[in-house]
Parts: structure tokens; sequence; C-alpha cells
């Protein structure tokens, strides 16, 4: 290929512009140019290639059927150029930059007072955190990878990395007790979960009825209400792991397989690599010894 018939990026940006809104004006603004500098750009372009790419038609321009037949390739090469740059950068900033999106309650609970032995092994790899529930906006909100419970279908194009099954249980401050083993006691629940406790009362029916439910927005608050000795919380293992193992919250019932289970997701075919890979198996190990800690 004779590199010198290729015209100037800017002519052709200018050109594109143009055709796209059938009027000088209208592209300069979208260029940021002033109006003589595109109308130059466009006469250059033309002469350098020999022949017309735009007639009058009526106040606007409209396409020669050269200059149709050119905006088509410079249209589509915009385009392409556009996104593998857009790709470039976005595998760059990867290297070094992370975003995890988890849900609330589990990042509050047990990822946040994790994450120093993860920045200590890997100083140079900023990472960002993301609360949120559900399905995940992977190319919008620029995220990664994604804690969640797997309740929802997954696109065809995610990966998922399954991390620990999900366990339930009734926690409360170790004075509670006695009130729970004869039933008279307030159950709290999450809104989020509204049958949690409907769902762990017919899998257990030799336990003691509670008195009353009553609900708060997230599973976290009802763990602190609880530990603040307002009630019997029905809590996933995750969520209070380390207040158990501390003594602050005792699990007279244990813990209760409820047929779901956590994952980590990703979108796209390609394995993980780099940043992504390291933050992966760090979650992935940390999940194992969760799992010691519920046998």
């Amino acid at each position: 290929m004779n590199r010198q018939i290729i015209p100037s990026l800017d002519d052709l940006r200018a050109f594109e512009a143009v055709a796209r809104a059938g009027s000088v004006r209208e592209a300069a603004d979208s260029l940021a140019l002033t109006h003589g500098a595109v109308s130059r750009r466009i006469t250059n372009l033309a002469n350098n290639l020999g022949f017309q790419l735009f007639e009058r038609d009526g106040r606007g321009l409209k396409l020669t059927p050269a200059g149709q037949t050119l905006h088509l390739t410079v249209s589509r090469f915009i385009s392409e150029l556009g996104s593998t740059v857009e790709n470039l950068r976005a595998a760059s900033s990867e290297q070094s930059t992370l975003v995890l999106s988890c849900e609330p309650s589990v990042a509050m609970r047990w990822l946040i007072p994790r994450l120093a032995d993860f920045q200590n092994m890997h100083p140079d790899i900023a990472l960002h955190l993301s609360v949120g529930g559900g399905p995940v906006e992977f190319r919008r909100d620029r995220i990664n990878l994604a804690i969640r419970r797997l309740d929802f279908a997954l696109p065809s194009d995610w990966q998922v990395r399954r991390l620990f099954p999900e366990k339930v249980g009734p926690v409360m401050i170790p004075d509670l007790l006695p009130a729970f083993n004869r039933g008279a006691y307030i159950a709290l629940g999450s809104k989020t979960r509204p049958v949690a406790w409907k769902q762990w009362l017919t899998a257990t029916p030799s336990a003691p009825r509670p008195s009353e439910i009553r609900y708060h927005d997230h599973h976290f608050l009802a763990v602190e209400a609880a530990a603040a000795g307002l009630g019997v919380a029905i809590a996933p293992q995750v969520l209070v792991v380390d207040d158990v193992a501390r003594g602050r919250l005792i699990a007279p019932a244990g813990f209760q397989a409820d047929g779901s289970e956590y994952g980590l997701i990703w979108q796209g075919k390609q394995p993980l690599e780099g940043a992504r890979q390291k933050l992966s198996s760090w979650i992935v190990k940390r999940c194992a010894v969760l799992k010691r800690e519920s046998t």
C-alpha cells in the first residue's frame, strides 16, 4: 500500500463529522473547531483525493456518491479505532487498578476487615470497592469482578467461580439464650430476604418460635441490632463469622445451608489474567478459610 495516498486523519475526522451532521457549523461545534477550520480541512481533503465529496442541498450539504462510499469506510475506521483505543486503555489500567463489586452486607462485615491482607500482598494494585446486589453492569460501572449471591440468572457471556454455600441461622448475645430457648424473643429479619425466618423455622420444626418478627432494611442492620441485645437475628454465617469467633454473638442452633451459594463473576470468555487473577486467587483462598470455619 502506498502510504502517501492516505489522507490526513484530521481531515478525515472533519469529513466524517460534516457527513454525519450535514452541516459544517454543527460539525465544527462537535469538534470544538471554528467553521473556517473545518471548511479548510474538507477542501484540503477533496483536493488531495481529486474528487468532490459534498454538494449543496438547500442550506445544508449532502454527500456525493463518491463521498457516500468514502464515508462508509471512514466512519467504520473511526469506530473501530475508538473501540481499539478504549480496549487498550482498559487493559492497561486493569494492570494496576481494579473495581470489585460486592453485596453491601458481605462487603461491610466480611470483605472489608480482610482487605488489608490483599493490600499488603499487592501494594501495586489499587483496589476500589463498589457495593451492589443482583445483576452487574460491568461495562457501565467499569467493574472488573463481582461477588454475588447466585440467586439470579447469569448471562451467557459471564463466567462464575463458585465460592461458598450460603448458610443461615439465628444469632444473639449470650444473655438472650434463655429467652430464645423458651420462645420469648423478638426475631430480627432483613427486608432484602423477608422469608428467611419462615424458611428457617420450617426447616427446624423443633426450634422455639419467636413472639414477633421485626424487619430491618439490610442484614448488617439486623446483625447490629442483635449485637445490641434487641433480639435474635436470622443471619448468613458469612456476616457473623467474626462476631461468633470473638464471642460477641452466639449461634446456639448452628447454621444450615439454604441451597444457594456465592460466586465470583466476571464478563467475557477469556480467563482471568494479571491483577484480576491475583484478586480472584486471594478471594478464593479467603473463602476456603470461611468454608473450613463453617464445618
